[in-house]
């Protein structure tokens, strides 16, 4: 949650220097107790739980920056074998040698994972099927934000391509594995944004109008709609699906629009930080008392609120079929 600056100049009237360099003219700061209450408050909830992980199989989708690395981190310090699944290479290595030194877990590996492109999709899948027999945590976490239009490599609108279809077609390719590996849990990682989102049939690839704003609530709506779904279908197996919104975040989210980037940047005393965001998501992924509980949605460690178009059962019944259409599988 962001809160705006005249608020705080208004209601804590004391002057400070320090962030002149970031807003380019001195402000106001607030005495160090109120900052840290702010502060605290932003940072929103945490989870508690102590739960150790030795022994469980964790693959966490762009977890090589943000609130996915920092969910990898926290995951494998509680001893989980961990695989980064990530696009960019470089940076995955990097980000798994650091883990691998903070949490001296060894069990960090980085595995190329390119959401935009079924085949890299496939091929990820099949290698982990191979390397490895149980898969207890599947972490939906990657995603991309106001794209100018363009498509992945196989022909879908990048939002809708990456954010929904991407991780409903890794999460096909996975879900013996979590079934046979059961007790497991799936986490998708959506956004308070669905409420402005909208599942069009009619335009789903945004090919008669498109606005990239809307393109992305669109696509985080997908992700609470194809959580409840499958939540729906996977009732007995012993596998369990919930869904969050990580709050408002200091990341390299808003990367495609030089604006909102700088905004961010700028902004950064009134987001939460990775490790902060990437709470809810620890929390989904280990929390006892979540055990058995399935298709629910999830913001600062308790549930929250789900728009009326996210709790759609036909719509949400539909977008499967037509997800499955789209990526020529068949799923029951």
């Amino acid at each position: 949650m962001e809160l705006p600056l005249q608020y705080l100049t208004l209601h804590f009237p004391v002057h400070f220097s320090e962030w002149g360099a970031g807003w380019g003219e001195p402000c106001y700061l607030l005495p160090q107790k109120a900052t840290d209450g702010v502060r605290k408050f932003i940072a929103g909830g945490v989870c508690k739980s102590a739960a150790k992980l030795n022994g469980k199989v964790v693959v966490i989708t762009g977890a090589n920056t943000g609130i996915g690395k920092e969910t990898a981190r926290d995951l494998a310090g509680r001893g989980a074998k961990v695989i980064l699944a990530c696009r960019d290479m470089a940076k995955a290595e990097k980000a798994a040698f650091e883990i691998r030194t903070t949490t001296g877990n060894q069990q960090v590996t980085a595995k190329k994972l390119d959401l935009a492109d079924t085949k890299s999709i496939r091929e990820f899948a099949e290698n982990f099927l191979k390397e490895e027999k149980e898969l207890h945590i599947l972490i939906n976490n990657a995603g991309v934000m106001l794209c100018p239009y363009s498509k992945t490599a196989d022909g879908f609108e990048m939002h809708l391509g990456v954010n929904h279809l991407g991780h409903f077609l890794l999460t096909f390719l996975l879900i013996d594995c979590l079934k046979q590996s059961a007790p497991a849990r799936i986490v998708n990682v959506s956004s308070l944004a669905h409420h402005g989102g909208r599942i069009r049939f009619h335009d789903l690839q945004g090919e008669k109008s498109y606005n990239r704003s809307l393109a992305y609530c669109h696509s985080k709506l997908a992700n609470i709609l194809f959580t409840r779904e499958l939540a729906r279908r996977l009732q007995g197996t012993g596998v369990t699906v919930n869904v969050l919104h990580p709050g408002t975040v200091s990341s390299e989210l808003p990367r495609h629009s030089a604006i909102l980037d700088i905004v961010w940047k700028r902004s950064s005393f009134f987001l939460k930080t990775p490790a902060e965001g990437a709470q809810t998501s620890v929390y989904c992924a280990v929390a006892e008392e979540l055990e058995s509980v399935s298709g629910k949605y999830f913001s600062d460690c308790k549930p929250a609120y789900v728009s009326p178009q996210g709790r759609n059962e036909e719509t949400a019944k539909k977008l499967w079929d037509v997800s499955c259409e789209l990526l020529g599988i068949h799923w029951d």
